[in-house]
């Protein structure tokens, strides 16, 4: 007798990259990188790196515990490797957190059943 029972590295993908709600939460943690990295390409302005807020605010709730440990590991002088790092764990923790929340209420829905008209 055989089970269709997946493995728990395959939820756990699809809880992160395969859903809706992880899908758009990326790509807009994404775009805010890229434009993050692009923009003191194009600007002349000393302010430019300022907009590595965008991302850090996306990624708020997990990367405050990055912030928190650069500052305690390098006293506010955290290396950009570890910030950039930090966001992009941050997004993808919070990612498998909206993709589980996504399942279980994809899930709920499912078992109360279709909505029918009466007749």
């Amino acid at each position: 007798m055989k089970t269709s029972r997946t493995s728990p590295i395959r939820t756990l993908a699809r809880r992160t990259f395969a859903n809706r709600a992880s899908a758009v939460y990326l790509a807009l943690v994404g775009g805010a990188m890229a434009v993050a990295a692009l923009e003191p390409l194009f600007a002349n302005n000393p302010d430019a790196s300022l907009i590595w807020v965008w991302p850090a605010l996306f990624t708020f709730p997990v990367f405050g515990f990055v912030a928190w440990l650069g500052e305690a590991g390098w006293g506010g002088d955290a290396p950009t490797w570890f910030l950039i790092g930090g966001i992009v764990l941050a997004a993808l923790l919070q990612s498998l957190a909206l993709g589980t929340a996504w399942d279980a209420l994809r899930g709920r829905r499912e078992r109360r059943g279709r909505l029918t008209t009466a007749s």
